[in-house]
C-alpha cells in the first residue's frame, strides 16, 4: 500500500468515526426529549420486542438441535411428542 493510500484510509476511517460518534449522540439525545407517555411506548415495543427475541432465540435452539441429533432419537422424540395428544 503506498503511503497516500494509508492517507486516504486513515482520513477515511477517522471520518466514518466521527459521523457515527455523532449519530449515536443525537439518538442519546432523541430519548431525553421524549415526555412519559412516549417513553412508555418506547419502553413497552422494546419489551415486546425482547420477548420475541427470547422465543425466537428458543426456536433456533430447537431447530439446532434437530438439525445435529441423530435421526433416530429426533423420529422417537417427535412420536413421544405425538402420543401424549
Amino acid at each position: 500500500m503506498s503511503f497516500w493510500a494509508a492517507i486516504v484510509l486513515i482520513v477515511l476511517i477517522g471520518s466514518l468515526g466521527n459521523v457515527l460518534s455523532e449519530r449515536y449522540k443525537a439518538m442519546g439525545r432523541e430519548d431525553k426529549n421524549l415526555n412519559k407517555d412516549e417513553r412508555r411506548l418506547l419502553e413497552d415495543e422494546r419489551n415486546r420486542a425482547r420477548d420475541e427475541i427470547a422465543v425466537l432465540r428458543e426456536r433456533v435452539e430447537t431447530l439446532e438441535r434437530i438439525a445435529t441429533d441423530p435421526s433416530r432419537r429426533t423420529a422417537e422424540e417427535i412420536e413421544a411428542l405425538r402420543s401424549r395428544d
